[in-house]
């Protein structure tokens, strides 16, 4: 029975242990914090509980599958619903939009409130759609490494509507050449957040992103977001895999071109036939292969943002906000032109997540939690104190515009996770929430690969590796490994 050594149990690492070990692997899965789920963790601050990380659920099915592939009805261990408003949306000139399950109603209010054409919403998602069922399932459902990806009818075929793709086109022109509104540009253009990017010179590519969330929905996990670890933890544990938690792994043992083993708490060393590293890609080369030489590309490699998270308790309810809800900066390319510079907006948008309105069980009766956060940039030495009063200050003012209550006097628990905390608690370069971003039309191609080039025992899945970013792609990259395992041995 071949050994495998994961290192990290992000909800990639927690993904291709579950699927190896239900196909008859030998899986020990090493993490140097005392649970799983890297940023898709929890914190629990007081009475209230709250999703530390990701907070949008997409694709449910690509969870499903594992519990499939293990031979087990997801249904019993894993249930989720469909939200009835995707999210809501305000910008501070009074207007707002619900993003409804029902795109038919979206489109009316859209056209109503913006003045957008009528079919306007129809016509830019039936593209998005396009999009990712001739690009999409390949780009991030295959290894970009492997000659049968490309040598395949698929792909001759999404390379024929190559110029349909936007593909040199940032995503703002993309939206801006579609929709006459600037609300609607910039609802739009927030799509290239999803994986730490820059609509302004993101890929138009991206506008596939809203079919997966409009067109086949945004999902509530029973339970929380947490659910998605946990069950797949389990799953893991139904499968033999064995974890050892408080385990920090220092180096990836080789002998020539053949992974070893792994070297752990100083000087234990496991045995591995195989390796997968769920750690950030900087990281893995950093830290764990002393003497092997990153790939040349990855230096090309330009950071994702991160951000700055409030956690708290609120001590009432609030009508007016729904599960996900953003409030937009009123100028949005200044936005992310103090990201690049290294520095928080003074106007940033806002994102409030607020999971007791569809599981009570987080907030106290008659009282919510909030996640709250805002994008910025990575860690390079801010102030991040000051910076929280800062944010602190603004956030609670912009609410008290839309809600017309104190905020400040509601908050009766507060925790923060601000880059560098990230950075030390999840091993993620500099504080990156992605990995790298999607900044350029080759970000696809300059990620790593899910498997090293010359050591071919050695492979990667996460955020930091392809296909990037996000639950769905780190579920996808884990996908992407299993296949290539069963495909060399």
């Amino acid at each position: 029975m071949k050994k495998v050594a994961v290192i990290g149990s992000g909800v990639a690492g927690v993904a291709i242990a579950a699927r190896l070990a239900a196909r008859g692997y030998n899986v020990t899965v090493f993490e140097k914090n005392l649970w799983p789920g890297g940023k898709l963790s929890e914190v629990k601050v007081g009475d209230f509980r709250f999703d530390a990380g990701p907070s949008l659920f997409t694709m449910p099915q690509w969870v499903d599958e594992i519990f499939t592939v293990a031979g087990e009805n997801p249904r019993e261990h894993f249930n989720y619903h469909r939200l009835p408003v995707v999210c809501k949306y305000f910008w501070q000139n009074g207007k707002t939009l619900d993003i409804r399950q029902d795109m038919g109603a979206t489109a009316a209010e859209m056209s109503a409130t913006f003045g957008e054409s009528p079919d306007a919403l129809t016509k830019y998602l039936s593209k998005s759609s396009k999009k990712y069922r001739l690009a999409g399932e390949i780009f991030l459902q295959q290894p970009l490494n492997r000659f049968k990806t490309w040598l395949n009818w698929k792909t001759v075929r999404a390379l024929k509507y190559l110029p349909h793709y936007d593909l040199f086109k940032s995503l703002h022109s993309c939206n801006d050449s579609h929709f006459r509104s600037p609300e609607l540009i910039q609802l739009f253009d927030r799509y290239a957040t999803y994986n730490g990017s820059d609509p302004y010179r993101a890929s138009g590519m991206f506008s596939m992103i809203p079919h997966i969330e409009m067109n086949e929905g945004a999902w509530a996990p029973e339970g929380g977001m947490i659910e998605i670890v946990k069950s797949l933890y389990h799953l893991g544990l139904r499968c033999a895999v064995s974890y050892r938690f408080g385990s920090e792994v220092s180096e990836i043992k080789l002998e020539g071109k053949k992974v070893k083993g792994v070297i752990y708490n100083g000087n234990k060393f496991q045995e591995a036939d195989l390796v997968v590293s769920n750690m950030d890609i900087n990281l893995t080369y950093d830290k764990l292969l002393p003497g092997l030489k990153p790939p040349a590309k990855l230096k090309y490699e330009e950071r994702s943002s991160s951000g700055f998270i409030f956690y708290w308790g609120m001590n009432r309810t609030f009508p007016d906000l729904d599960v996900h809800n953003i409030l937009f900066s009123s100028d949005y390319r200044s936005e992310f032109e103090s990201i690049r510079k290294g520095e928080f907006s003074n106007d940033p948008t806002i994102y409030i997540n607020i999971s007791s309105k569809y599981h009570p069980p987080d907030a106290p009766n008659g009282m919510e939690n909030w996640f709250v956060m805002i994008n910025g940039p990575n860690d390079s030495g801010q102030d991040w104190e000051k910076i929280k009063k800062q944010l602190k200050k603004i956030i609670c003012k912009r609410v008290e515009k839309i809600t017309g209550v104190n905020i400040e006097a509601c908050i009766v628990e507060e925790e923060v996770l601000d880059p560098l905390k990230l950075a030390k608690r999840t091993l993620s370069a500099d504080g990156a929430l992605y990995g790298s971003s999607s900044n350029s039309m080759w970000s696809a191609f300059l990620r790593q690969a899910n498997q090293h080039s010359s050591i071919k025992n050695l492979y990667f899945c996460g955020g930091s590796v392809h296909p990037g970013g996000g639950i769905p792609l780190c579920l996808s990259s884990a996908r992407i490994v299993d296949q290539m395992i069963n495909d060399e041995l």
